[in-house]
């Protein structure tokens, strides 16, 4: 059974920094493509950052850009957000997703970790 589980958010002040981790069981972990997306309120689900199954590749939502860092740790099944300059607007749930091709895509969810942003 397919596992993955976020941690590390909090309530943090603008300008702070926190890490996520979602940690992933149940699968192969490194064949996998990691995104993270999060959700604000009254807001839709939106992609933020991803990270190739090696690590060697990543992308940012423009909203990120320069202040979060997608990495991986393949021996431990676990991929990070870092997040700093943290902004009102970066306030929501933060989900993990692995997706892997098979011919199609299968992906699978975690059941996301809150963050908020507030002085």
């Amino acid at each position: 059974q397919v596992q993955l589980v976020e941690s590390g958010g909090a309530l943090v002040q603008p300008g702070g920094s926190l890490r996520l981790s979602c940690a992933a069981s149940g699968l192969t972990f490194s064949r996998y493509i990691m995104s993270w997306y999060r959700q604000g309120p009254g807001k839709e689900r939106e992609l933020v950052a991803t990270i190739a199954t090696s690590g060697a590749n990543s992308n940012y939502a423009d909203s990120v850009k320069g202040r979060f860092t997608i990495s991986r740790d393949n021996a431990k099944n676990t991929v990070y957000l870092q997040m700093n300059s943290l902004k009102f607007e970066d306030t929501a749930v933060y989900f993990c997703k692995a997706r892997i091709w098979l011919g199609s895509w299968t992906e699978y969810w975690g059941q996301g970790t809150q963050v908020t942003v507030s002085s």
